[in-house]
């Protein structure tokens, strides 16, 4: 009642709270333990003192009656005010004598019984779980509710104390902060890229407008669309902020090109934006076409990625703008044309820096000499190259999603089916001791044994039953400890496999219930058979059981559990005038107990519970000493009519897609998803599976598939988007051929960098390779463009060549330094969250590494080829219409 009252009503009432459910709560309730030899000396039964009860408590209305000018209600007030004048409650007369209910029982009023124990720290406590609706700010649900209960507990008894266990938010809030913290370094790098390139303050201060413009525009688009800042949002902007500079750099580099060649800065920004202002356009629209259809993906995989896609273009389209319009606007008015000293000390931005870059254009216009007229050996080491990369591939693990380490633990333990609560609690007991002495890194320590046979809220995580214990292990920060959280849940998995008594155990990590998707690896059994499915099952998990990747196996199907039946016999039954439903509300009544009314106080109601006392029902003779009254008033004993008979109780039936199923569940443990699929797959082609009975794999491996399968579809559709918006712009089929060269090598860096530092191929880390399509055609597009100008201004074919990529060297290299160091943070960060991001920041920094190398030296060659081969067609075709032509003359070939 404190605990309603004081707690769970004022929590329900804060906006955005959908329920507050309490585990281990006593609530009151009355019990009359009847004494059944006095009950029978009286010639009374469980069933009339129930009667007398209920109809004793009474409160209803009368009617009215008119008294003058009033009508004034009738009410008959016949409830118990309180507990303690039921034992007096006249329930029968005996010899002339009237029988008080004290006669024949004890009134107890007091705490339900129940079999479930919950304790925290080791003390008697509850757990109470909120749960937002859906749709809420989980941030503000959770800030709104901690200041509830900072004014709830002042007014709750000295004993009582408040623990937050576990707490969703807390893990977003600093998965936030570590994303806001990534994104002001991404920040900072590329504003150090631009100057180190530029070595102008004024150029610099003209490329860094365009970030706080397209991230305004960015946060007026989640204001208007009612988006929080989230992980997600802020993802999305740590990725974009390295890209938005891109398209400035380019109008900007060029613009003080022609500053540097003399030209006044007014006409030098009209002249240069005029150059690059088109391949400026198709870049951002070939980056468009892969992050805008990830608004459109379905699943799992479009929750997480449709705000990102939807984010990153606007802020790219943004940018864009930006760049063909302020950037020019404010070069004309801040550059100023500085004379490079080539004798400037080596202290000085000319001196060092520049002196440098010189020294590195030079070397690179002697390798792309070079490349030009080694081209059969460069093409063929790039094709040796992809294709050893692509190779990586077969040795990088593979898993569904990231896992983030959230500072939790949950156990459940398994005894004996049928184990009583109170022996149930030893076990637990002991395992506390263990987790207490053995780990430090325990914060708050929360333990459930038993089961609330009254329907209360028992579990979140699976089995019940007075046989199971469920911990909820709460864990210091991760930059607290030494240990991970994996580490420490295996650890704790061997010492339960120590403990004799446990016949069965699962440990699960936050990781393993899913920050984003489930990480448990399931087998699916359909059949109808019961016995044939359960033995499949227990092949199936006996075989998993001896493979080292695969940890906490578990069968879904509850194990049987003995039961005492109670067999009648129908012809004694009728002999003695009872029938099955008597009796079975006779032995449920004096056993399970009556609700024969309900107690009212300060507007709560208690139920009455009439039943034997307890000593009257505890063994197989008690329960057959029963005694039932039938009709003619004889009272006839259980033993006379039935057989108790002791029988292993049915597992329940779960039911999908219409038909029985059972499953096999693992949580897999340092190997890849891939290689358990493969082993899992063996396993049940080698089991012997009956007719009529279906196995197959789900969970998280079906999950990655897919994943898998829809980014593939995403692939196919960013190429082909790619590709038309390229090809409309530059009229030609062949030209973007040239410069998608650049994208399957991008693939290759992916695979090498996931490779070098040991990550996972997962949906984050295909994503990233998803956006470097889009990334990787800008800086091809650009240098391309540039050789087809140089060649409409009559420039020969490899002199083109050459001279567009010394001029796009700066561009090139500054693009991709400002998305690769804006990238770094979020490869490099190891705060809350970060385990979930990484693997993209590290897939991204790879492709764009390798893939600008690419750019440099093999796109240029495929060019000269295409371009070579397109002068052959042509030349071909003009003798041939020069040949026609003679023909027509009459000549003579």
């Amino acid at each position: 009642k404190i605990l309603d009252e004081k707690i769970v009503n004022p929590l329900n009432r804060i906006e955005g709270v959908g329920s507050v459910s309490l585990a281990g709560v006593p609530g009151r309730k009355v019990y009359i333990d009847v004494d059944p030899r006095k009950m029978e000396a009286y010639h009374l039964t469980i069933e009339q003192i129930g009667g007398v009860l209920a109809a004793e408590n009474m409160n209803m209305p009368a009617g009215y009656i008119e008294m003058g000018q009033t009508d004034y209600p009738l009410r008959i007030q016949g409830e118990f005010p309180e507990s303690e004048i039921i034992k007096d409650i006249v329930v029968s007369s005996y010899n002339g004598n009237n029988v008080y209910l004290k006669d024949v029982a004890v009134v107890r009023d007091t705490i339900r019984e129940t079999k479930l124990d919950t304790r925290v720290n080791g003390r008697q406590g509850m757990t109470m779980f909120v749960q937002k609706q859906s749709g809420g700010n989980t941030v503000k649900v959770t800030k709104d509710i901690e200041e509830a209960l900072k004014t709830l507990e002042k007014d709750l008894p000295s004993d009582v104390r408040i623990e937050k266990m576990f707490d969703s938010a807390t893990f977003i809030k600093d998965s936030v902060n570590n994303l806001t913290e990534t994104l002001l370094y991404a920040g900072i790098f590329v504003i150090l890229v631009v100057l180190f390139f530029l070595g102008r303050w004024r150029a610099t201060l003209i490329i860094i407008v365009t970030i706080p413009i397209s991230l305004v525009v960015a946060f007026i688009y989640l204001f208007i669309t009612g988006e929080s800042v989230n992980i997600i949002s802020l993802t999305s902007l740590s990725i974009a902020i390295g890209m938005v500079v891109d398209d400035a750099i380019v109008v900007l580099e060029n613009i003080t090109k022609h500053v540097e060649r003399g030209s006044r800065p007014r006409e030098a920004a009209i002249y240069a934006t005029n150059e690059v202002w088109l391949a400026v356009i198709v870049s951002t629209l070939t980056v468009v076409a892969v992050f805008f259809p990830l608004t459109f993906v379905t699943g799992l995989t479009g929750v997480l990625f449709k705000q990102l896609g939807m984010l990153v273009t606007i802020t790219i389209l943004t940018s864009v703008v930006a760049a063909i319009t302020l950037t020019p606007t404010m070069s004309a008015l801040l550059l100023k044309w500085y004379p490079i000293r080539k004798d400037a000390p080596f202290w000085t931005y000319d001196g060092s820096i520049r002196k440098w870059l010189d020294t590195f254009d030079g070397f690179y216009g002697r390798t792309i000499h070079w490349v030009l007229h080694h081209k059969r050996f460069t093409v063929i080491a790039a094709i040796l190259v992809f294709a050893g990369s692509m190779l990586l591939f077969l040795v990088i693990d593979t898993e569904f999603f990231p896992q983030a380490d959230q500072s939790q633990v949950t156990m459940t333990v398994e005894l004996q089916t049928g184990t009583r609560v109170d022996e149930t609690m030893k076990t637990t007991d002991k395992i506390d001791k263990i987790l207490q002495a053995k780990y430090p890194e325990i914060e708050l320590l929360s333990s459930s044994t038993g089961v609330d046979d009254e329907g209360g809220f028992t579990s979140m995580f699976g089995a019940g039953g007075t046989h199971v214990i469920t911990y909820m292990l709460s864990l210091v920060d991760p930059d607290e400890r030494e240990k991970d959280v994996t580490t420490i849940a295996e650890e704790m998995r061997a010492d339960l496999a120590g403990i004799p008594e446990i016949i069965d155990y699962s440990v699960s990590t936050s990781q393993d219930m899913g920050s984003f998707g489930g990480n448990t690896v399931d087998v699916e059994i359909y059949g109808y058979n019961i016995s044939e499915t359960n033995i499949v099952a227990e092949e199936i998990a006996a075989r998993i059981r001896k493979l080292p990747g695969a940890k906490d196996v578990t069968i879904s199907r509850d194990k049987s559990k003995p039961e005492l039946q109670i067999i009648l016999d129908q012809n004694k039954m009728i002999t003695n005038g009872l029938n099955t439903a008597t009796v079975s509300m006779a032995i449920r009544n004096r056993v399970g107990g009556m609700t024969a009314t309900r107690l009212r106080q300060a507007g709560d109601e208690y139920d009455v519970v009439v039943r034997f006392e307890e000593k009257a029902r505890q063994t197989l003779t008690d329960i057959e000493n029963i005694g039932i009254t039938n009709p003619a008033g004889q009272v006839i004993r259980l033993a006379e009519i039935a057989q108790i008979k002791e029988y292993w109780a049915p597992p329940s039936i779960q039911r999908q897609r219409r038909e029985r199923i059972v499953m096999v569940s693992f949580t897999p443990y340092k190997e890849s998803l891939t290689v358990l699929q493969t082993e899992i797959q063996k396993i049940i082609d080698e089991t012997n599976v009956p007719y009529g009975v279906m196995v197959q794999i789900s969970g998280a491996i079906q999950d990655q598939m897919e994943a898998f399968i829809d980014i593939a579809f995403l692939i196919m559709v960013s190429l082909v988007l790619v590709y038309l918006v390229m090809a409309s712009q530059f009229e030609s089929l062949k030209m973007p051929l040239i410069i998608m060269i650049a994208i399957p090598f991008a693939f290759s860096g992916v695979a090498i960098a996931l490779f070098l530092t040991s990550t996972t191929l997962s949906v984050i880390s295909a994503i990233g390779a998803v956006m470097l399509i889009g990334i990787v055609v800008k800086n091809s597009i650009v240098l391309v463009d540039f050789i087809n100008l140089m060649r409409e201004r009559g420039h020969e074919l490899y002199e083109a060549v050459e001279l567009s990529g010394r001029s796009r060297l700066r561009p090139v290299l500054m693009t991709s330094a400002t998305t690769i160091l804006g990238m770094l943070p979020l490869a490099l960060s190891t705060g809350s969250g970060s385990e979930l991001w990484k693997p993209m920041g590290i897939a991204v920094i790879g492709g764009l590494v390798f893939s600008t190398l690419v750019t440099l030296v093999v796109v240029p060659v495929i060019y000269v080829l295409f371009a070579r081969k397109g002068e052959r067609n042509r030349h071909l075709a003009l003798y041939s219409e020069m040949d026609f032509l003679d023909d027509r003359n009459g000549n003579v070939r």
